[in-house]
């Protein structure tokens, strides 16, 4: 009898019930924590240590009060210009490196290949004293491209690319180029649409990952204009020690894209992650 027999008749079996009382749980546990950073934004400062999860009486002072401070939109429209910028710059380099590296034939073109993912393996904060050096030796300091350059171009990206433009045939490649149409023509009209599914996983990895960014940018600005949302928020933190409800504000307001991004595009993350496990 199968699996769906078996529900149909109401007839569970012990380790269904366990394996779903376990995720229930793990998933409580995970989102608790969120839910009261949204609750605690809800509350007015006597009502901070009230630990039921729907306030008394709820109320939106507190978000008028951070979005009246032109700090945050100043903040958010800096992570918001710098996810999407390296965003797009990842899906155009990270691609377009991935399809020469799986469909041209050229010497040392191995080694190159081997040079890109063995990036991989060096820390990022290895990295920082050079990025600095280099930043501060070309006048990047304290600017968007200083914050911007170190994630233009990935090694992962490189090599997911790479990993799904070999499964394309090179059949509609070589059809292509009999049609006349050049490399780039080809690499646009005819290879990019055929890996979508990687190439969206790539973009909201990347654009998740740099919205979250806070070690580099945190190193490479000094004025508060250039700060973006998550080195904002904990200068913001600092300045309302005692005030939860401010601080817990304004972690809501920098989760919220995070978690618009992954309710409307959770299927291509999933997606991707499956897809990244099985080329990998």
């Amino acid at each position: 009898m199968s699996e769906a027999t078996r529900l149909s008749h109401g007839k569970v079996r012990p380790g269904l019930i366990v394996t779903w009382t376990v995720l229930f749980i793990g998933g409580l546990i995970m989102v608790s924590p969120l839910a009261f950073m949204f609750s605690t934004s809800l509350k007015t400062a006597d009502q901070i240590y009230d630990l039921r999860l729907i306030p008394a009486a709820p109320t939106l002072a507190n978000y008028i009060s951070v979005l009246a401070d032109g700090r945050f939109l100043r903040w958010f429209f800096n992570s918001t210009l710098i996810a999407v910028v390296v965003t797009v710059s990842n899906c155009f380099f990270d691609s377009l490196v991935g399809y020469t590296l799986a469909k041209f034939e050229f010497r040392g073109r191995y080694f190159i290949f081997l040079a890109i993912l063995s990036t991989l393996m060096i820390p990022t904060e290895m990295l920082v004293i050079p990025w600095y050096l280099m930043s501060s030796q070309l006048g990047w300091l304290d600017s968007y491209w200083g914050i911007m350059f170190p994630g233009m171009m990935t090694a992962f990206g490189t090599f997911l690319m790479k990993q799904f433009f070999e499964t394309v045939p090179n059949d509609f490649i070589e059809a292509a180029r009999v049609d006349g149409l050049n490399e780039f023509q080809i690499w646009w009209k005819v290879a990019l649409p055929l890996v979508t599914p990687a190439l969206s996983a790539l973009a909201i990895f990347t654009f998740l990952g740099n919205w979250t960014a806070f070690f580099w940018p945190l190193i490479v600005t000094t004025s508060k204009e250039l700060y973006t949302l998550p080195v904002g928020l904990s200068s913001f933190a600092v300045e309302q020690s005692i005030q939860w409800e401010m601080i817990m504000t304004g972690a809501a307001i920098a989760t919220l894209p995070t978690l618009l991004v992954f309710l409307v595009l959770q299927r291509y993350i999933v997606r991707g992650v499956m897809l990244a496990g099985l080329k990998g």
